[in-house]
């Protein structure tokens, strides 16, 4: 969503219109996400507290992804394997920004479904019973609903000409070696750098980390002064990103470029990764499951929801992405 402030900094010249047509409209819509939702049973709305100065309310969306390689046709969504979970909250500063990914095997309850690994939520009921089993699980309410196709997302690096990412141990995947240190990947590197499952050193952790590692290394490549200053290449990289993202049908194309206009200060730097707490691995059955730390992230959920995560990041040192990233 952040890159979406762009599309704004380039009101002023191109005008409104035709940057909503351009680039709203590009953007798929899935209907019916929180019709079904009762009201009553929700989380209440946030209470900023701390520091922060809100100018608006915070906005929270639960961003799923699919990094496997099938397209989507047009308003389809991520398929049941759905590999990445996120919960991104807009502070209502406007100026931070904190992306929390969810493992897709954390052990949970599933309304209605008992126990279950996450993704199994979206499996059996689509966003909304993913949304019921996150608002529940958390205690967070999710204002928003974003589906990213990676594969296509991904589609965006040959047109920045490529990313930059740095790899903590060399591992390789299919034809492609990822060295120890900086590598400059092209589309088709970032599609196996992203896809990559096995063989790495922490496991379904580190692909979380890499998912949550590319799109920085995306987003800080579009605000590159190369990119935003070049409308050819910018044009064709916002094209590229909007056809890859879809979102709930609450949200018109008015909606988004109002929304990118507050969020226009924020910058990759504002963007803080973390995933939520976990104890560790097991099995439940002959699943393998994740199993998270019910007490660290009742805190890390506590400060979300109070617009607070930002000013305690310190707590939660070890579940956030490393500024030297893997």
């Amino acid at each position: 969503m952040g890159v979406l402030a762009l599309v704004l900094a380039m009101v002023i010249g191109t005008g409104l219109w035709f940057l909503s047509n351009r680039y709203g409209s590009n953007i798929d819509r899935v209907g019916d996400v929180f019709a079904a939702l009762e009201e009553g049973s929700r989380p209440a709305a946030p209470s900023p507290t701390g520091d922060l100065q809100p100018t608006e309310d915070p906005i929270t969306f639960l961003l799923v992804g699919s990094d496997t390689r099938a397209e989507l046709a047009p308003g389809e969504l991520p398929d049941a394997r759905s590999d990445a979970i996120m919960l991104a909250r807009f502070a209502g500063d406007r100026e931070h920004a904190q992306v929390v990914s969810i493992p897709r095997d954390s052990w949970v309850d599933i309304p209605g479904h008992g126990k279950g690994k996450i993704n199994a939520a979206y499996a059996l009921g689509g966003p909304p019973l993913l949304i019921r089993t996150i608002e529940q699980l958390t205690g967070v309410r999710i204002d928003h609903y974003a589906a990213i196709d990676f594969a296509g997302l991904i589609q965006v690096t040959d047109d920045l000409g490529g990313v930059d990412v740095v790899v903590a141990e060399t591992t390789s995947n299919g034809p492609y070696t990822f060295s120890e240190g900086l590598n400059h990947l092209d589309g088709d590197q970032a599609r196996w750098y992203v896809g990559q499952r096995y063989d790495l050193p922490g496991g379904d952790f580190d692909r979380v980390k890499r998912q949550q590692n590319y799109l920085r290394a995306m987003f800080t490549r579009l605000f590159s002064q190369e990119v935003f200053t070049s409308p050819g290449k910018l044009d064709s990289a916002l094209r590229a990103v909007t056809s890859a993202v879809a979102v709930d049908d609450a949200l018109s194309n008015g909606d988004l470029l109002s929304m990118a206009y507050s969020l226009r200060g924020l910058t990759p730097a504002d963007v803080e990764f973390f995933t939520a707490p976990v104890l560790g691995t097991g099995t439940e059955g002959a699943a393998s499951v994740v199993y998270l730390d019910q007490t660290a992230g009742e805190r890390m959920w506590g400060y979300l929801q109070t617009d607070s995560l930002g000013q305690n990041a310190g707590e939660f040192s070890d579940e956030a992405l490393p500024d030297v990233p893997r």
